[in-house]
């Protein structure tokens, strides 16, 4: 995204608005237990894109709403990403050692430790995502918003697109099934949040389904973008450890159907993505902005 046009000053100032919500949510890292404190701050504080975030405000934007109702949501979904990354990191799983451009989270606090940051975050997620009632979201969409996280973070959404990354090394996925893995791992969390920003905004039923459908293409083309990535991308200017998944031999775009396909695989997802929003018109500029970022990135 160009930062300094109108749509990029504007995610901007909503990436900031992200961070100071997250501050303000973590517990205090000198207050007890002080060592589990400091690893979640460090987990989430420490850097990233905001896409999700940034998502949930962008979907409410698109129907009316800017206010302190997004707040929730936007740290839901970033804390439920951040304690994905921590335990995705340990040893037992990609056992990486690098992770925005710091050292992951085990390693500086520790296995133990890093494993409880992530539990904690993960149940910090839904405390917040509860206490929407009183920012005026009804008890029936909060009950749902609830509803639609817990799904994105379960069987069917991270932990099992997981669990199928992890029983896919060394073996040669077709494409429908790399895809369908990765609408797990990671498109379930982007599509969850556009939706809870949908429903915090009380966009109309029939918006819903054009919503999931735009961001099941995003969060597709975030994955088919973060594969182009590992294999041409620095260490240095990703904030991870490139070609680690060819030398862990784990499936990706590029492996299967190789380069040039999966740059024309990331246009077409793009693509789908602009044409679900478009009867958006221009309530959907941020969201359209959003989509051409998943796919142009360069970390």
């Amino acid at each position: 995204m160009n930062p300094n046009s109108e749509l990029g000053r504007a995610l901007k100032s909503l990436i900031a608005r992200a961070d100071e919500a997250l501050t303000r949510s973590l517990p205090p890292e000198d207050s007890s237990p002080v060592e589990l404190h400091r690893a979640m701050r460090y987990a989430v504080l420490g850097g990233g894109k905001r896409l999700r975030p940034l998502l949930v405000y962008a979907a409410g934007h698109a129907f009316g709403e800017s206010g302190s109702r997004l707040d929730a949501p936007a740290c839901a979904v970033e804390l439920i990403h951040a304690y994905s990354l921590v335990h995705d990191d340990l040893p037992a799983m990609d056992d990486d050692a690098l992770r925005r451009g710091r050292p992951t989270c085990h390693i500086v606090f520790g296995e133990a430790m890093a494993i409880l940051a992530g539990d904690a975050l993960q149940a910090l997620a839904f405390e917040l995502l509860a206490h929407d009632v009183d920012q005026g979201v009804s008890p029936t969409r909060c009950v749902e918003m609830l509803r639609v996280l817990g799904r994105a973070c379960g069987a069917e959404g991270m932990a099992g697109g997981q669990a199928l990354d992890l029983a896919a090394v060394g073996r040669r996925l077709s494409l429908d099934e790399l895809e369908n893995m990765h609408a797990c791992k990671t498109g379930a969390l982007i599509r969850a949040s556009v939706r809870l920003g949908a429903l915090a905004s009380a966009a109309p039923d029939d918006a819903l389904e054009a919503l999931d459908r735009y961001a099941h293409a995003v969060g597709l083309a975030f994955q088919v973008r973060d594969d182009i990535l590992d294999v041409e991308g620095e260490s240095s200017v990703i904030g991870k450890t490139a070609g680690k998944d060819a030398a862990a031999d784990k499936p990706t775009f590029p492996s299967i159907i190789g380069m040039d396909a999966s740059r024309e695989h990331l246009a077409r997802l793009t693509a789908d993505a602009l044409d679900a929003i478009a009867p958006l018109g221009e309530r959907g500029a941020l969201l359209e902005e959003l989509a051409r970022y998943a796919a142009a990135r360069q970390r």
